[in-house]
């Protein structure tokens, strides 16, 4: 068996995109012309990279470990030819994260990252099963999500945890309340996340099983906004204990609803990395 490391370096490209017109671009060669490096890729393997799943191109499992050593492999030969020529690597981590968590959790690393070295860093925002996707795939070095399921394939540590709380104006009759639980929102309008979004199906199981009834007040995607909607009166909202309670809101914990993990993900080889690790050892003592 014989790999070009041609094909490699284009497969990273094209596994980036998932789009065979933007990789060519980038590569700056045809269409055509990269259509025929991965294909003869997947002939010299023996293994289909990629699928097509409706209107959307998704890397095979195999695509992904071809993936991920395609960009380790670009990584040492650049480390190498850096260290051959007496110059620093310039490479940056890349660090892959959902909204909530580069709003609430990571700011200030990545705050400080940039401060000291402007390049050092590049972020993807993605939500948490794109963010597993990067990692498995070497797209990223490091990802950041509440998980629903943890990733038997790679190492995952518990970075923070909150609790999840009711935003409700000053005066309403449950900001008295020292604690709540999902029954004491029987009646409620609550300002929630689009239908199968899983923080929808958790409170729609969750208010079901304590036999609380609710209605929809709205319909809102992402914390501030949902936020923005409860300090505007439209409905009463629970959202993750990180995020900030905005004026004239209270936040008072629910106690039967489980707390929320954020986990940081990374391949169980990027440790050997002193960027990732240094990245990672920042990552924690922020949490702390």
């Amino acid at each position: 068996m014989t790999v070009s490391a041609d094909a490699l370096a284009s497969f990273a490209v094209f596994a980036d995109h998932l789009n065979f017109t933007r990789a060519a671009a980038d590569l700056h060669i045809s269409q055509p012309a990269l259509h025929v490096k991965i294909r003869k890729l997947a002939d010299e393997l023996g293994r289909p990279l990629y699928h097509r799943d409706g209107r959307r191109l998704v890397l095979t499992a195999d695509g992904e470990a071809v993936a991920r050593f395609a960009r380790s492999h670009d990584e040492r030969l650049a480390q190498f030819l850096s260290e051959f020529a007496g110059a620093t690597s310039t490479r940056p981590v890349v660090l892959a994260a959902g909204q909530g968590a580069y709003l609430y959790l990571l700011g200030d690393t990545i705050r400080a990252m940039l401060a000291e070295e402007p390049t050092r860093l590049r972020l993807i925002n993605c939500d948490h099963r794109q963010m597993i996707t990067a990692v498995r795939s070497g797209q990223a070095h490091l990802g950041v999500s509440v998980l629903d399921a943890l990733p038997d394939d790679l190492t995952v540590a518990e970075l923070a945890t909150f609790p999840q709380v009711l935003l409700a104006p000053a005066g309403h009759r449950l900001a008295r309340r020292r604690r709540l639980t999902l029954r004491d929102l029987d009646g409620a309008a609550l300002v929630v996340p689009p239908h199968q979004r899983p923080q929808r199906v958790l409170l729609e199981r969750s208010l079901r099983a304590a036999g609380a009834g609710w209605t929809v007040a709205v319909e809102a995607e992402g914390w501030p906004l949902i936020s923005h909607f409860a300090a505007l009166g439209v409905g009463l909202a629970i959202v993750n204990g990180c995020v900030p309670t905005p004026p004239g809101l209270v936040a008072k914990p629910i106690t039967d609803l489980p707390s929320v993990t954020y986990h940081v993900v990374h391949q169980p080889s990027a440790v050997h990395d002193p960027r990732v690790a240094a990245l990672l050892q920042r990552l924690h003592g922020a949490a702390r």
